[in-house]
């Protein structure tokens, strides 16, 4: 299978004159034990194939958008490689970055990250701006996929007229415009009702059956990694503890910590499989 995202050793210490520390098993220990240093990401390696929707788990505090900002390098990784589609994100030069997140990478965020004095044409047509797509091919795409995510004829609102889940289409819509091979959304839907995160949930399920993007998602709810992951990581403190499908890490928790994460669901599936047995 081929990789899109290939992650070696990476670390991610906030604190004082973080650069200048060597990273070996005494440091790291002593880190450990300090106050005045926090590894956000401690020593992670991973791979996510192309085309695969890869979902991080973790509650709050466990670093998942920590590592997800390093990924586009949104904050700079303290050690180790990242290399997405066969760039080596760490040895990009400021200009080589800007130009790599134009047309590598798109990222969504949680809280819409839409610009308030443009509209929704204006918005979703944004990156397609910056990468010097001429006006009328730009404006083509910008309908075209304002259309695709069910907000035709709200092209000349403006963000504040929009509810939540009308700002994270065009949210949607301004990352998938710039036809990016790889798509990183940080917990994009947390702020929504729970009908309309359902919505945009599965409208992801389907703009994914016909891109195949490769998307790295992060969420803290069981059910969205469920529903939309080929494989699900979960994490905690920094580190995964568990790599697997939804359905074995729901069936084969690898420790106390994933068990107590998806107990709900196990004892779902449990109570569903003992109904079926009695009848």
């Amino acid at each position: 299978m081929e990789k899109a995202i290939e992650v070696s050793r990476l670390w991610k210490i906030f604190g004082r004159d973080v650069d200048h520390i060597e990273l070996n098993q005494e440091t790291i220990s002593q880190l450990e034990e300090s106050d005045e240093y926090i590894a956000a990401v401690c020593d992670m390696s991973f791979s996510v194939n192309k085309g695969e929707v890869f979902v991080v788990m973790g509650l709050s505090g466990s670093g998942k958008s920590t590592l997800i900002r390093c990924l586009l390098r949104l904050i700079e990784p303290t050690a180790g490689s990242i290399r997405i589609n066969g760039y080596d994100v760490c040895g990009l030069d400021q200009e080589e970055l800007t130009k790599f997140r134009r047309q590598q990478v798109a990222m969504v965020f949680q809280h819409y990250g839409l610009l308030p004095h443009r509209t929704v044409l204006e918005n979703v047509g944004f990156g397609l701006k910056l990468q010097g797509v001429p006006e009328k091919e730009r404006l083509d795409l910008s309908h075209a996929w304002i259309e695709r995510v069910g907000l035709q004829g709200f092209e000349n609102y403006y963000p504040d007229q929009l509810s939540g889940g009308m700002q994270q289409r065009v949210g949607i819509a301004r990352a998938l415009a710039c036809d990016p091979p790889v798509l990183l959304m940080d917990e994009p839907f947390s702020g929504l009702d729970p009908l309309i995160r359902r919505e945009m949930q599965e409208q992801l399920c389907r703009l994914q059956h016909g891109m195949q993007k490769t998307i790295f998602f992060v969420t803290h709810d069981l059910e969205e990694g469920m529903r939309l992951g080929d494989r699900m990581a979960v994490m905690r403190g920094g580190r995964f503890v568990q790599i697997g499908t939804p359905e074995e890490i729901i069936a084969n928790p690898a420790d106390d910590y994933v068990a107590s994460f998806v107990q709900d669901k196990r004892n779902a599936s449990q109570e569903v499989e003992l109904c079926s047995l009695k009848h």
